[in-house]
């Protein structure tokens, strides 16, 4: 390959991280040299905009089910006992196992490769669902559509801290984040405007909705191909040049992270003895859990509500402003965290966390004013925009070893979603809908644990870097 041209050694060799003036607080690699500026310009063209989209496509694939339901399916396959539920379950059991395994398979198989193909799989069993005419089927459809659509979201997150510095990882990974809540907001939109074609071709409006999911993931998976740069140590991308490779590979050198390295008994005790293996799941359990999101407690009290008493449309549309709130609230947190915070990401957990408590408090009160009370909902977003900040601490607190950090970033997300599979159906239950009181009252000391538990990898993390 050879050494790369000068102008690419232009780089803060002698930093931890890049000098950062006013113009890096608008954008990281305003700062940096001409050579630098473009190699991140052309990671972001491509990384960033094929994870985004992506995961966009994905999230309106996960909604999808239930916006079916709604609108038919539940007639048409015959879902009147627990079928649904079944359904959601066996995605949900192919979701979690999945996470970890892909992603160690990341370290071996190149991911231009390997993610799209797990996405192009899912896409056409997406279109498969539209055909389905027995709940047995979507038992099976559904539970490989979870299973492959299980490495997508943590793989991404992995690539992400195998090609950026740690002045740039908190914002990348914060983007690609905030897809969730805007494909969330988007689907409703999408399925008012897809039911519109009941009767169309003999398909049903639900069946519809499987097909235009369907077709719209395809073209975004096969772009994958071309568009996944691989690692920086085994790229072959069309679109960076011999001299960016390399310096590519020099940047990851300048931040400690590895790359891949052989499989061994004395690998596996090294990850397993490892105080990270644990504590950055727990972490993460406490964030992705310790908030009312996945009980649609917003939208669950304005249709309860009869002083005032909310049309259908309102419902759907006032319930979005905690994602909007959870948009805003996580490209703070990951702006702030690059640059004013200096590459801490313990500010904004903390942050998050004491409001969270505040919030939820009060909701379990449950007797407080109704502008409080519309406040509170609201405001909930800013719990939920923690994940860009959790995952780009998971990277630097795993750059001396690739394949830790592959499963750490796999296992995050896993037991994240493994804990939300069974709690929600003991302090969120829907006869308790809307005060939910025991769900407040435990996302209230799940907040306050992922408190301490960020202050206790704020010290861990020193100690770390004092070795």
């Amino acid at each position: 390959m050879g050494a790369p041209h000068a102008k690419y050694t232009e780089i803060h060799e002698h930093d931890e991280q890049p000098k950062i003036t006013w113009r890096s607080y608008v954008w990281d690699s305003l700062d940096k040299s001409p050579e630098e500026r473009k190699l991140v310009f052309k990671l972001d063209a491509f990384i960033l905009t094929y994870a985004s989209i992506g995961y966009f496509i994905k999230l309106l694939d996960q909604t999808a089910p239930v916006n079916a339901f709604v609108s038919g399916m539940k007639e048409d396959v015959g879902l009147y006992q627990n079928e649904f539920n079944y359904m959601q379950s066996l995605w949900a059991i192919g979701y979690v196992i999945g996470h970890v395994p892909s992603n160690m398979l990341l370290t071996r198989i190149r991911p231009s490769l390997w993610l799209p193909i797990l996405e192009v799989s899912w896409s056409v069993l997406t279109l498969c669902t539209a055909r389905c005419r027995t709940a047995s089927q979507l038992y099976w459809i559904r539970f490989f559509v979870g299973l492959l659509e299980s490495g997508f979201y943590p793989g991404l997150q992995f690539i992400i801290g195998t090609w950026y510095r740690k002045d740039e990882l908190a914002k990348r990974s914060s983007i690609f984040q905030c897809f969730a809540p805007l494909a969330t907001i988007f689907s409703a939109f999408l399925m008012s405007g897809v039911y519109k074609l009941d009767g169309v071709g003999g398909y049903r409006g639900w069946q519809w909705l499987f097909i235009v999911d369907g077709l719209l993931s395809l073209p975004v998976a096969l772009v994958g191909f071309v568009m996944l740069p691989d690692t920086p140590e085994t790229t072959r991308a069309w679109f960076l040049s011999p001299e960016e490779r390399v310096f590519a590979r020099k940047r990851m050198q300048l931040e400690g992270r590895k790359g891949r390295q052989p499989y061994s008994l004395a690998k596996f005790k090294k990850i397993f003895g490892s105080w990270r293996v644990y504590v950055l799941p727990l972490l993460f359990i406490l964030y992705t859990n310790g908030t009312n999101g996945r009980a649609g407690a917003f939208v669950l009290w304005l249709k309860s509500s009869t002083e005032p008493k909310y049309e259908v449309w309102q419902v759907n549309i006032y319930s979005t402003i905690a994602g909007a709130v959870e948009v805003a609230a996580t490209l703070i947190f990951a702006w702030t965290s690059d640059t004013v915070f200096r590459g801490r990401r313990w500010p904004g957990i903390v942050f998050a966390g004491g409001s969270n408590i505040i919030i939820y408090i009060s909701l379990a009160i449950w007797e407080i004013p109704l502008k409080w009370k519309w406040a509170c909902h609201s405001l909930a977003g800013i719990g939920y925009g923690l994940a860009g900040l959790l995952y780009a601490w998971a990277h630097e607190l795993c750059s001396d070893d690739f394949e830790e950090r592959a499963l750490i970033t796999g296992a995050m997300n896993g037991m994240g979603w493994a804990v939300g599979a069974w709690l929600p159906l003991i302090v969120w239950q829907q006869v308790e809908a809307p005060q939910f009181r025991k769900g407040y009252i435990t996302a209230t000391l799940l907040s306050a644990a992922m408190i301490v538990m960020a202050l206790v990898v704020k010290k861990l993390h020193e100690r770390q870097n004092q070795k």
